[in-house]
């Protein structure tokens, strides 16, 4: 009976908490609805089109920081500092680079937190190998298929090594979401590949469609916001676990 009971508990509470998590994430709905409904980047680059922008990740940041703690401000929630802040950059063209080295310091900050003990995870099945093994080969195609589309731009000099530089984090960084084993992190590891995939694609004029807004912003938030539920979960599941060991003590 007092199994039952423990468990029935448990339910109680993990249900409980999600709520909790959902009503959260109101900030973020309202903020992803405003950022749409005004469409800011077809007006010109402002601070209050910057601010508008980053809202939706800012929302996740104080997410991730209330069951994370500060501690989460260099992992999951400084990641997501970083590309607020890159989001910020990429409202004005000629901060393109900058902002391209915020997200790449984000995706090195997620790559060591999916490293740490919290996301643990057993040894490599042979699934997971040829997983790792396909992110590194579609990584590595996309940066020569772009190649000839870089050199041909005025600043190639520069962006030639820091695309290169770029797709090697983000392939590491979605490596690491794979080892985790955990759906949330990985999903939102290569959504976020996607994202950045269409950003190149369309800004390096290698395809054209009417629609690369919707794509790359649907699909960006949609990454960040797995990637800090996935984080939030790790942290429920990792306080529950030192509950149950308190317990069985």
């Amino acid at each position: 009976m007092d199994i039952l009971e423990t468990s029935a508990f448990d339910r109680r509470q993990r249900r409980n908490t999600w709520c909790v998590v959902l009503l959260y994430l109101l900030p973020f709905i309202a903020s992803c609805t405003l950022y749409f409904y005004l469409w800011i980047p077809d007006s010109a680059p402002s601070l209050l089109a910057a601010g508008i922008k980053a809202a939706p990740i800012l929302s996740l940041v104080l997410l991730v920081l209330s069951y994370n703690g500060g501690r989460s401000l260099v992992g999951v929630a400084g990641g997501l500092l970083l590309s607020a802040g890159g989001d910020c950059c990429l409202i004005w063209p000629e901060l393109f680079i900058h902002g391209m080295g915020c997200f790449a310091l984000a995706h090195l900050l997620y790559s060591v937190t999916f490293l740490s003990s919290r996301y643990s995870s057993t040894s490599s099945s042979f699934s997971f190998l040829f997983l790792y093994l396909a992110l590194w080969l579609f990584g590595s195609g996309i940066y020569v298929y772009l190649m000839p589309f870089l050199q041909l731009d005025p600043e190639a000099d520069v962006l030639v090594p820091a695309i290169g530089g770029y797709v090697l984090l983000i392939v590491i960084m979605a490596t690491m979401a794979a080892r985790t084993r955990r759906p949330l992190i990985l999903l939102g590891s290569l959504v976020f590949m996607a994202s950045d995939l269409t950003i190149a694609l369309t800004k390096f004029n290698v395809v054209d469609t009417e629609y690369k807004r919707h794509i790359i912003m649907v699909t960006y938030y949609l990454a960040q916001l797995m990637i800090a539920l996935g984080d939030v979960k790790a942290v429920l599941e990792e306080n529950a676990d030192d509950i149950h060991k308190w317990k069985r003590s």
